[in-house]
């Protein structure tokens, strides 16, 4: 009698598991750790301590916000108002804007990643990012007859094939409130040889409803009741398709163009970094400066360089540093590299993040 491998079970449980997820009852996520694991990683043990995504006055504060959205072009975007908290969209980016000071707002945030079954990798109160580890939609398996009966046997060898990951984002707004931001990340499990007996995994595109519904689901933790987030979620009705980004050389240097004034084009390249594998150490607002560096990921589930296409180094090598730089001029703006002294790069590595961004923008 043959023994039938997990691989071979892998595929037929993922063939049986091919629908919508987004329903209330069809997200289960269990966590790939075993543990709560809060500890900075070691990619990030140099980053300043400075808190600066609630304390006034510095590069990021309400003040520096002020003076970068003067400069800016008014953005209309689809708003429903709950209370103190709302979900507006941009294209197809949606973020929750809350009328409480950014500081009374983290450990409800952290609480609620906890609460939906995953563990935090990274807690950077003082730069306003959290991020979950590598997860795993449980609700994505068949619930047949034979799991039924010996779910809890064989539990061990079920999988989707899939893990997702999500890093929140919150920054202070003008008005003294608070804007959080969600973004997904996802990895898929494939086969490396026609024997299907060899998987690796790797990057899938990111997933624009999911980021939706952990934003109205957060809602939820912040006090709106369930139904009226689920008809936020139907007021707004599909989103248009976002703007074209286009890359182009100017003055002998790789760019993103984006037909958008800077409120926007500053939001959508934020999360374009969440999205893409970036660490974001700190940003400037009113100079437009994002100072990112990759950093190779390495989930419990062996996960390979989430840019291994893109960048050649090996893991062992120090981090690229990198300032990504955004311009605007009215109703246009530009997207740009600088090395991590702030001078123009012109390598090839930035025109492939410049192609990254664009990308994930388009």
């Amino acid at each position: 009698m043959k023994t039938i491998s997990r691989l071979a079970l892998l595929a037929l449980v993922a063939s049986l598991a091919a629908c919508s997820v987004l329903e209330s009852d069809k997200i289960d996520y269990k966590s790939a750790g075993k543990a709560p694991s809060l500890e900075v990683p070691p990619d990030l043990t140099q980053l300043s301590r400075e808190n600066r995504y609630a304390i006034p006055g510095n590069a990021v504060s309400a003040n520096a916000f002020q003076a970068g959205a003067a400069n800016a072009p008014s953005i209309p975007t689809a708003v429903v108002n709950l209370g103190d908290v709302r979900m507006e969209r941009s294209g197809t980016q949606r973020w929750i804007v809350v009328n409480r000071p950014a500081d009374q707002l983290w450990e409800p945030v952290k609480d609620f990643w906890q609460e939906s079954g995953f563990l935090l990798t990274t807690d950077q109160r003082n730069l306003g990012i959290m991020e979950t580890d590598w997860a795993e939609n449980r609700a994505k398996l068949p619930q047949d007859i034979i799991r039924g009966t010996l779910g809890k046997l064989v539990d061990a060898i079920y999988s989707t094939g899939e893990l997702d990951r999500f890093r929140t984002r919150i920054e202070r707004n003008a008005a003294g409130g608070t804007e959080i931001f969600v973004s997904h990340r996802g990895m898929q499990e494939v086969y490396t040889n026609t024997r299907q007996d060899q998987t690796v995994w790797q990057p899938r595109p990111s997933d624009p409803e999911l980021e939706t519904e952990f934003l109205r689901r957060l809602m939820v933790k912040l006090g709106v009741s369930q139904e009226q987030s689920k008809q936020v979620a139907l007021a707004q009705g599909s989103a248009p398709a976002a703007r074209t980004a286009r890359v182009a050389t100017i003055d002998g240097q790789p760019a993103v163009q984006i037909n958008e004034g800077f409120d926007r084009a500053w939001r959508r390249v934020g999360l374009a970094l969440d999205r893409t594998g970036f660490t974001v150490e700190d940003r400037d607002r009113t100079s437009g400066v994002y100072f990112v560096r990759y950093v190779t990921p390495n989930p419990d589930k062996k996960e390979p360089g989430f840019f291994s296409k893109i960048f050649s180094s090996s893991k062992t090598e120090a981090p690229l540093k990198f300032r990504i730089l955004v311009k605007s001029q009215g109703e246009a703006s530009t997207v740009s590299v600088q090395n991590e002294g702030g001078a123009a790069d012109t390598s090839a590595n930035a025109q492939r993040i410049v192609q990254v961004i664009a990308d994930d923008l388009k």
